[in-house]
């Protein structure tokens, strides 16, 4: 199965980045109600593992906190690799949003 794939730096404590992450997955139900349905959020440590529904095609995947940055990878099903692009650039976007 293909995957997406996304790394954005933070330059903050892991702590910090990790608190401000918390409420990933309902921002991005809140940002994109009309896209995104049936999502799905559960932290284990400093990993965030993540579920949705878009145009009908289910994507997971995680979220870790590292030092550094954040490192979000997925699979990503045959039917939504199209959209690999959209997907990497909106995930980018909303967590380069929630760090700053």
């Amino acid at each position: 199965m293909p995957q997406f794939e996304v790394s954005v730096p933070h330059g903050q404590s892991k702590q910090d980045a990790h608190e401000r992450l918390k409420n990933f997955s309902e921002k991005v139900r809140e940002h994109y109600s009309e896209m995104v349905k049936e999502v799905e959020q559960n932290w284990e440590g400093d990993t965030l593992h993540f579920g949705f529904k878009t145009m009908g095609v289910g994507i997971k995947g995680n979220l870790t906190v590292n030092d550094n940055d954040i490192h979000v990878r997925g699979d990503l099903p045959f039917t939504a690799m199209m959209f690999k692009g959209k997907i990497e650039s909106t995930l980018r976007d909303e967590i380069t949003r929630l760090l700053t």
